[in-house]
């Protein structure tokens, strides 16, 4: 079940319904409970067992862990717990990369393997929420939260289906707590809940999947033998920017409209990040709660900053490896974290060596420029199937396009260029400012306006149905 699907509307409109009764507060958090599974079992009913298998030993770990002081055993109980998540994330998420990368490693002594078919489903949202339980039993484990009073609430933490699949990625110290009292969201809440919704779905299925998915798979995805021209390549590569954001924003933004909705806060995932300048100042607004958790349960107990230059250089990079191949089985997500890796390190090392330069004016608009220009160069290696396609797409955006040909029509090149440049200009008008601002200070008969149009186009477009791009991850 996707948020951009009339099965969605109908589940919420439902799920809505029943939460405003007035039941007691347990009754409604157990079908809030029941309600998320079904969300979850809309997509596969079976991989429900690994939600229960991951809630139930996490829920065990956490509980022994706070009533032992023996080392021994509490470290015993974490180990369990990384064990059983990341057990189930290595073998559903990695199995079939591990096994292709021993088969060409054999290939490359002279051993011929050939193994059966790995015949696995990718369960949806695994990356997500194994990363969400995880937190929970290291954070018990390292004495920074305790866990979770009742069994229900750590519970319905795991499944509440609007950060289930795609995020944003919670911990228990954020939502457990909104758990203790009934709730139930103000005629302000529910309004805005109901408008943030609207943004999302209008990020996903007018801007990314009506005006920029077909230009990027019209280069990326071609149905003969791909040779773009530098345009193309650039036109693409640029509208497959615009449509990752829109994407996964777009996912976001209604993840926070539907809990707002249910009275639930849920933290930001997104702060304009096209227009940050520089690549830490990126990472402290695109998929803020990835960079949190990578930050927190990484970086940090890989050194961090704390042992000088070349530790912390180290950190960055392994980090950022690491959370290239959490985006995805294929050594290109790790080339775009290692590119990543490498930006924040060069980064690290000017700002060591010019610490006392602050841009301002035409230096910050050069710098989110040059910013910007720099991640598209990632996003090749993020959306590209193999280095070989990467590297095509990079050597026609350099000019080297032998043999290239036309492959994008100029409507939707133009179009999409127009909502690229839109959205950008919009990222650099409010890097300094958030939409619950924006909002509060425009008139109401703009606001009403523009949410028509929005809700307006999303139902003329209608689109077909296409999940969210990080549903693969």
């Amino acid at each position: 079940m996707i948020f951009n699907s009339l099965t969605f509307i109908v589940f919420f409109a439902i799920v809505l319904a029943v939460w405003q009764l007035r039941l007691p507060w347990t009754g409604r958090k157990l079908f809030l409970l029941v309600a998320s599974y079904i969300f979850y079992a809309a997509w596969n009913p079976p991989f429900v067992l690994l939600l229960w298998a991951s809630t139930v030993v996490d829920w065990w770990a956490a509980q022994t862990m706070i009533r032992s002081e023996k080392k021994s055993v509490r470290r015993f109980w974490l180990i369990a717990s990384l064990v059983v998540n990341l057990g189930m994330l290595a073998f559903f998420k990695y199995g079939q990369f591990l096994l292709d990368n021993f088969v060409a490693l054999a290939a490359s002594i002279g051993i011929e393997y050939v193994p059966a078919k790995y015949n696995i489903v990718l369960p949806v949202g695994i990356s997500f929420y194994t990363f969400a339980t995880l937190s929970y039993t290291l954070d018990v484990y390292l004495k920074r939260a305790k866990p979770a009073e009742h069994f229900l609430d750590y519970a319905l933490f795991v499944t509440f289906f609007p950060h289930l699949v795609a995020g944003p990625i919670m911990r228990p110290t954020e939502l457990v707590p909104q758990f203790a009292e009934a709730k139930r969201a103000t005629r302000t809440m529910l309004l805005f809940g109901l408008f943030l919704m609207t943004v999302g779905l209008f990020q996903k299925v007018v801007l990314a999947d009506g005006f920029l998915a077909p230009v990027v798979e019209a280069v990326y995805d071609p149905r003969g033998p791909m040779a773009p021209l530098p345009l193309d390549a650039w036109v693409a590569t640029l509208a497959f920017a615009g449509q990752i954001f829109c994407d996964f924003a777009g996912y976001s933004t209604t993840a926070i409209g539907v809990a707002l909705t249910l009275g639930f806060a849920m933290p930001d995932n997104f702060r304009f990040p096209y227009a940050a300048a520089g690549f830490s100042d990126f990472w402290r607004r695109w998929h803020i709660t990835l960079s949190a958790w990578l930050r927190d349960y990484l970086y940090i107990p890989l050194g961090g900053n704390r042992h000088g230059p070349a530790r912390t250089y180290m950190a960055l990079m392994g980090t950022m490896l690491l959370g290239g191949l959490w985006h995805g089985a294929n050594w290109t997500f790790v080339a775009w974290g290692g590119l990543h890796g490498l930006y924040l390190s060069v980064e690290r090392w000017l700002k060591g060596r010019f610490g006392g330069f602050k841009p301002s004016g035409a230096s910050l608009i050069a710098v989110m420029l040059l910013t910007f220009l720099l991640i598209d160069v990632t996003w090749v290696f993020f959306r590209a199937d193999s280095f070989k396609e990467a590297w095509t797409i990079l050597g026609a955006m350099a000019g080297h396009a032998p043999g290239g040909k036309p492959l994008v029509a100029m409507v939707p090149m133009i179009c999409a260029l127009l909502v690229v440049a839109g959205i950008v200009g919009t990222h650099w008008a409010m890097r300094s400012t958030t939409i619950e601002a924006v909002v509060e200070r425009t008139p109401a008969w703009a606001l009403t306006t523009a949410w028509a149009a929005m809700l307006f186009a999303v139902i003329i477009e209608q689109g077909q149905g296409n999940a969210f791009i990080y549903f693969a991850f």
